[in-house]
């Protein structure tokens, strides 16, 4: 049941980015790149928090949402460097 419920998350991760690199993130494949190995790191330590049953001592949590602000930026990056070609 835990496999499944991690699949489950890591679908939940991955598709709104296979997505998104049809918008802003056309274009950035490094960026694109970028975004998919925070979201294999997000399913790696969700899957550890399941496999131990705890968070860690709360870190586990802390990284979650230094990835979730690391996912944010990456689109910011991405928005910022259409801007900047649409101005060429």
């Amino acid at each position: 049941m835990k496999i499944f419920n991690v699949a489950i998350l890591a679908a939940a991760v991955v598709l709104p980015i296979t997505f998104a690199a049809a918008g802003p993130m056309k274009g950035h494949p490094n960026l694109v790149k970028a975004q998919n190995d925070i979201n294999n790191a997000w399913t790696h330590i969700t899957a550890s928090q399941e496999a131990h049953e705890f968070d860690a001592g709360g870190h586990a949590e802390k990284a979650k949402a230094a990835l979730s602000t690391a996912k944010d930026e990456v689109k910011l990056a991405a928005e910022s460097e259409n801007k900047n070609d649409a101005k060429k």
